[in-house]
């Protein structure tokens, strides 16, 4: 790991490596399904501030990571974003874990009110609260 400035910046070497720094800044996990139950990706939020980041890996090669704003309704088809990137996981994870923790006050789509939370995607149509840590 290394810092340069307010950045940290994690070494990701492989999908688990990046999972585990993921979870170790405070992200949480679900697995949304199919109409059969089987688990079609893996998806980490984050609740911070003002915004959400939310990280989509559908395949090792087929990865989304996003940052929102903290009012977006539906966090895995956001209307207006503010940072995406799409890739390997290696890369995808190394950029989401590149970006500043800290929000920017006054910043275009930033409103100054704190996310409390958000709404993800669960089983059989239901949705599970993610609160801000």
């Amino acid at each position: 790991m290394t810092f340069s400035g307010d950045t940290i910046t994690a070494e990701i070497t492989g999908i688990e490596s990046g999972l585990q720094e993921l979870i170790h800044r405070g992200y949480q996990f679900v697995h949304p399904c199919d109409a059969n139950g089987e688990v079609t990706a893996v998806v980490g939020v984050r609740v911070h501030d003002n915004v959400v980041d939310v990280v989509r890996l559908n395949a090792e090669d087929d990865v989304v990571a996003t940052r929102m704003p903290g009012t977006e309704e539906d966090i895995l088809e956001p209307e207006v974003w503010l940072w995406r990137t799409t890739g390997d996981a290696a890369t995808v994870l190394t950029d989401l874990l590149a970006l500043p923790d800290e929000r920017t006050p006054g910043t275009l789509f930033l409103p100054e009110t704190a996310a409390n939370g958000c709404w993800v995607p669960g089983r059989g149509g239901t949705s599970k609260w993610l609160a801000a840590g």
